[in-house]
């Protein structure tokens, strides 16, 4: 496959907010509070862009930014500062 449908856009897009909500109402193993908002941050900062990207119809950043909002929300869960065990959405367990 080389080009990036509207199908895996919108695909990615529900995958990534889903992850998203479950790891904005997951507790935190971990002491680090002001890092983990940080990180809640920056995910929906880069959703956000991913949203922009693809209201001009740049499927390919919009893709990227998506894939950058869920690294955080993979690395966020390996730290411990989301409290998760879903291993379709997050890299745990």
């Amino acid at each position: 496959m080389k080009e990036i449908t509207l199908e895996k856009l919108k695909k990615y897009f529900s995958v990534t907010k889903t992850a998203l909500f479950k790891a904005k109402e997951s507790g935190n193993r971990t002491p680090l509070v002001s890092e983990r908002e940080d990180f809640l941050d920056m995910v929906e900062r880069y959703v956000s862009d991913a949203e922009h990207f693809f209201s001009k119809d740049d499927y390919v950043n919009a893709f990227a930014a998506l894939n950058y909002a869920h690294g955080w929300l993979d690395s966020g869960a390996r730290l411990g500062m989301f409290d998760v065990h879903d291993s379709k959405l997050f890299t745990v367990d």
